[in-house]
């Protein structure tokens, strides 16, 4: 067990240590990165393609795509209107890792970008491990999922800057009480920044936006 211990605190070294030269490096051109993380089909392609469709004239967007297996998303990423989209499929792995974003950003041009969206891959446990030289996490939970989410996974909206809970448009269908799963997400961060959207219906969109715009304003605003 010492010996696994010691392994894994190694990978995690290396890890942060190459996720704080990607940090450094997005820093120093001003782009605010968030690493968006969630189980599968909470919405978070569903969210970026929004995302791109009403804002697409105002920020320039890079993304990258994380898969276990495909590159369904980054072809619809494309499809939203991504003009710098990347997949990155793990073959297998459940997370991204700094590493495997690093080799995706060699191969990007940057320059103008102020938004860099990372979809890692879903899954709540992993994910929450690693560093990938965003600036936030931002975590999606969906009202399809159980609101004791945040309690079953601590450490991933511990290490969340935001949550977002996604397909309001379907509350009432089940025994899913979104006031809990606040109170749940709360108790664990209690300086969460909190979300209500419907990416179907357009729903509470607008407050996602306006944060967004927000974090690059002030991203800018430090390099003056």
């Amino acid at each position: 067990m010492a010996e696994k211990v010691s392994i894994e605190k190694k990978v995690l070294s290396k890890n942060d240590q190459i996720a704080a030269e990607i940090r450094a490096g997005l820093e120093k051109q001003g782009i605010v990165t968030l690493n968006l993380v969630s189980s599968p089909g909470s919405g978070k392609t569903s969210l970026l393609e929004r995302t791109l469709g009403a804002l697409n004239d105002k920020l320039k967007m890079a993304l990258i795509a994380g898969d276990v297996q495909t590159v369904n998303d980054a072809r619809r990423l494309t499809r939203a209107g991504g003009k710098i989209v990347r997949p990155l499929v793990t073959g297998g792995a459940c997370h991204l890792d700094a590493q495997m974003v690093k080799k995706v950003l060699e191969k990007i041009n940057l320059a103008g970008t102020d938004v860099l969206l990372i979809e890692n891959v879903g899954n709540l446990v992993c994910p929450s491990s690693y560093d990938l030289g965003e600036d936030l996490k931002v975590v999606l939970i969906s009202t399809t999922e159980g609101d004791d989410k945040p309690l079953k996974y601590p450490a991933m909206f511990r290490r969340s800057s935001a949550m977002i809970l996604n397909k309001i448009d379907l509350l009432g269908m089940s025994n899913f009480n979104p006031e809990q799963v606040k109170k749940n997400a709360l108790s664990i961060n209690p300086h969460l920044t909190i979300f209500e959207t419907s990416c179907t219906k357009g729903t509470g969109l607008d407050a996602w936006y306006n944060w967004l715009l927000e974090l690059v304003k002030a991203k800018k605003a430090g390099k003056s």
